[in-house]
């Protein structure tokens, strides 16, 4: 357990970006639970990228001593260290698609000698707790690991079948749009061509948009989910084509949800319009007020593509 006192916070600043950089980095793919990494003295020196997200504490965790942590600033993040390991929390301040690198260097004897990670801020998403191993994994943390391999493994199946199932309009909310099957007198819909407004300095710019909820709910946990969806016509204002990559619904005391159904993943060409889809699930007493609806590219922008405004029937 990392156990910190107060007198140890400390701010970070955010590394600026290179004047005249091209194009934007992909975002990485973000690991669940617990990420371990194991390093060996022959291993590249290359950069480990992890995901961060403002307002979640990531930590990192280490099996060796440290001597200390380098970081270009410390403005923009609040965070905590000691010989062990050191956490941290990005402000809101931080930009989506920011890389902050920061270099830890362990105490002497230890091989290699210190490990450089980059801290990648996601849309959505951050890498909870990193636990840095600097020799041979013992047999539990393998037997963990394999553990965890089979539940992603797991895991992935569920959502392959609930794909498919999608795709063959057996369930949600998306194959009904996409198969052009929502009546009027079907699934209650909202015209949110008055409500809904794009953020400055998007890319994309909404001309139509719509809202939609399930007129039925599923139990889960003792609380009733339903499906909700939002459809836009979206056109892309940019220079180069934009791709659906991710998606989640910010609620208005800031809990969010991810999107389970995203179509199509077709990319908009630049000056073109193109209809998006995009469903999450929610529970039934939470999907009332007014959301901001958060859209991320493959293309790996700077910032994700923000829209206000959004409500449901």
């Amino acid at each position: 357990m990392l156990t910190l006192s107060s007198a140890a916070l400390l701010p970070l600043v955010l590394l600026a970006a290179p004047a005249g950089a091209s194009e934007p980095s992909p975002l990485p793919t973000c690991e669940s639970g617990t990420r371990h990494l194991e390093l060996t003295a022959d291993m590249p020196r290359t950069a480990h990228e992890v995901c961060i997200h403002p307002g979640l504490s990531s930590s990192f965790l280490f099996n060796v001593k440290l001597a200390r942590v380098e970081l270009p600033g410390r403005k923009r993040f609040r965070v905590l260290e000691d010989e062990t390991g050191f956490l941290l929390v990005p402000t809101r301040a931080l930009r989506d698609g920011a890389r902050v690198p920061v270099t830890v260097h362990f105490q002497d004897g230890t091989v290699p000698a210190s490990v450089t990670l980059l801290l990648v801020v996601h849309p959505a998403e951050a890498e909870r707790q990193v636990e840095v191993t600097l020799q041979p994994r013992t047999l539990a943390s393998y037997r963990e690991g394999e553990q965890r391999a089979l539940e992603e493994v797991q895991r992935c199946r569920q959502e392959k079948a609930s794909l498919e199932a999608e795709c063959s309009g057996k369930v949600g909310l998306t194959a009904l749009l996409a198969r052009k099957l929502m009546g009027k007198k079907g699934v209650p819909s909202k015209d949110l061509k008055e409500g809904m407004s794009a953020r400055s300095g998007n890319t994309l710019i909404t001309s139509e948009a719509h809202s939609y909820r399930s007129d039925t709910a599923r139990m889960e946990g003792g609380r009733r989910v339903v499906r909700l969806a939002v459809v836009q016509e979206l056109r892309n204002t940019g220079t180069r084509p934009w791709t659906l990559a991710g998606a989640v619904l910010v609620g208005p005391q800031g809990e969010q949800w991810k999107a389970l159904g995203l179509w199509p993943l077709e990319p908009i060409p630049p000056g073109k319009k193109r209809r998006v889809v995009v469903e999450v699930e929610a529970p039934e007493e939470a999907a009332r007020g007014t959301f901001i609806l958060k859209l991320w590219s493959q293309e790996g922008g700077a910032r994700g593509e923000l829209f206000d405004g959004v409500t449901f029937p």
